[in-house]
């Protein structure tokens, strides 16, 4: 078969079927907005204390009987202790009155042997306190967390290959499935086990859902439609999703209920299969050329052009692909693993602060709803903003700068009082604009970076280290428990580390883009000898690296 770009440019740029295409792959994204961080609610930590039974306590020792602790400077009632109910019931049925004639710093205290008291101020319930996940317990609300990201790792794993033997739209519609599925069947779960468990699931086909259709967009849409596409489509309808979160969750604030009506939005797309189009070019892979003839047809006649007699022009099979000798030398094989390693540093610090940024957003002073919406909100000038700045400006100083910003607003934030609530809130948004940019940046500038013999490997591994950063990123929010700045210092100091790591990368801003290791070895000469970077034999992309 010819090149595909030309044997179809009599539809256009663009027209009623690229545009339509457009908004209904892009409408997909929507349901991985709300559906991949609910946790933020279902997994909140409401206020709570030990449970205290009906054993005829005064109403003096029912108050005192809650032990006071110092957190984080301030005096606040013990969340996971109590004076023993045996000792307070002695004393008060004796008359004893606390504080009076019994010092209570000599009192044994208890762990919380009946329970819990939650408040329902907020939540009416959710796992936390279904399953008593508090104290000891915890660790298992961040393990939940994880729990999603490594199903996002098997799913990056797998979707790639059941999207190229199966078909990208196939693997779209069924992971949609998978995932209504998956959310609902975790809406009934008895256990934290299942819980976690469906949550794999539930990260596996969401993260397939996003490959699937962002890999079938850039094969369906025009070159012009499919920049739109892959720079900014995807990213402001997942936003779209996300902001969407906090007011589903709002109205609905009993967990179970929440989960079974996100579930239950995947209806909304059954209708879509009839109206997106598989991909003409995996049609002609798998050699059914008359459906991709169809379903091209069908797009001429919706964008008002004539289609040729024949429109996939027969020629000569390419039997031997490019080779490239891919022999490296100690020097080049040296450069490459540590272009790998400080790629997958970036990657794994940028997932950690937007991921962390974003499971946050239930433990800021005010209200949580809210301040998940305004997260989300603080990402759509950001993608439209980085979209521009590709366009405009080198890729390393542009990374490295928003890189600092976010960093050094996260160590900022520790220094703010507690009476300042807004102005925290305001630099946590603040870090978390940095933390998209860089999130959007980071995509073109890896890809741009690998020559194309080694741009899968290259990508697969920083991508690996992604997830890494993602699955990491619950338990760096929860050192919060122990002390409420340690998460804003750590990923302050990971992100501020990543910026200047990212000084030593090459810049690719106007370059051509590497084909062969030769291009490899020409950029480490001029880094070396001239401090700048021309690569030479190899095709313009830029931006345009998805198309």
């Amino acid at each position: 078969m010819g090149d595909y770009d030309e044997d179809t440019a009599f539809l256009g740029q663009t027209g009623p079927y690229f545009w339509t295409t457009f908004f209904l792959l892009n409408t997909v994204f929507v349901s991985t907005g709300f559906n991949g961080l609910y946790i933020v609610f279902v997994g909140a930590t409401p206020e709570h204390h030990c449970l205290i039974p009906d054993v005829n306590l005064t109403e003096e020792w029912t108050k005192a009987i809650i032990p006071f602790t110092i957190v984080d400077g301030e005096e606040v009632n013990s969340q996971c202790s109590r004076y023993r109910l045996d000792v307070v019931r002695n004393l008060s049925a004796e008359g004893y009155i606390p504080g009076r004639n019994v010092n209570l710093t000599n009192l044994e205290q208890e762990g919380c042997l009946d329970g819990w008291n939650y408040s329902k101020e907020i939540y009416q319930s959710n796992i936390v306190t279904e399953w008593d996940l508090v104290c000891d317990d915890q660790w298992k609300v961040p393990f939940a967390s994880s729990t999603l990201f490594v199903g996002y790792l098997f799913g990056s794993l797998i979707s790639g290959y059941l999207s190229d033997r199966f078909g990208r739209k196939k693997v779209v519609f069924i992971s949609l499935g998978a995932q209504c599925v998956s959310v609902l069947l975790q809406s009934f779960s008895r256990s934290w086990k299942m819980f976690c468990i469906m949550f794999l699931f539930v990260g596996a086909s969401q993260i397939s859902i996003y490959i699937s259709a962002f890999v079938l967009g850039t094969e369906v849409l025009s070159k012009t439609m499919r920049v739109l596409f892959t720079t900014l489509g995807a990213f402001l309808f997942y936003c779209i999703g996300y902001m969407t979160l906090p007011w589903i969750a709002y109205g609905i604030r009993e967990w179970r209920t929440l989960l079974a009506v996100l579930s239950a939005t995947a209806v909304v797309y059954i209708p879509l299969w009839w109206f997106i189009p598989e991909s003409p070019r995996w049609l002609i892979t798998q050699g059914r050329v008359e459906e991709a003839e169809a379903i091209v047809r069908d797009a001429a006649r919706k964008n008002k052009v004539e289609a040729p007699t024949v429109i996939f022009k027969e020629s000569e099979q390419e039997t031997g692909q490019k080779m490239y000798n891919v022999n490296l030398n100690v020097m080049t094989f040296t450069y490459i693993i540590i272009q790998i390693v400080f790629f997958s540093f970036l990657r794994m610090a940028i997932n950690i602060g937007y991921f962390g940024l974003s499971l946050n957003t239930s433990n800021l002073s005010g209200d949580p709803f809210m301040n998940c919406f305004l997260s989300a909100t603080t990402e759509v000038p950001a993608y439209v903003v980085s979209t521009w700045l590709l366009r405009k400006c080198p890729r390393r100083a542009l990374l490295s700068s928003f890189l600092a910003i976010g960093g050094g607003v996260l160590l900022l934030i520790q220094f703010i009082p507690d009476t300042l609530q807004y102005v925290a809130l305001a630099l946590e948004m603040t870090g978390k604009f940095g933390f998209t940019m860089a999130f959007s940046i980071v995509y073109i500038y890896t890809a741009e970076i690998y020559p194309t013999v080694l741009r899968n490997v290259g990508m697969g591994m920083c991508s690996s280290a992604a997830r890494i950063g993602s699955i990491t990123a619950p338990y760096v929010i929860y050192l919060g428990t122990y002390n409420k700045v340690l998460p804003y210092i750590l990923m302050g100091s990971l992100t501020i580390a990543s910026s200047v790591v990212n000084f030593f990368l090459p810049e690719t801003f106007n370059r051509d883009l590497p084909e062969t290791i030769g291009c490899i070895t020409d950029m480490m000469l001029h880094i070396y000898m001239y401090g700048y970077i021309q690569t030479r034999g190899t095709q313009k992309v830029g931006l345009e690296i998805n198309a």
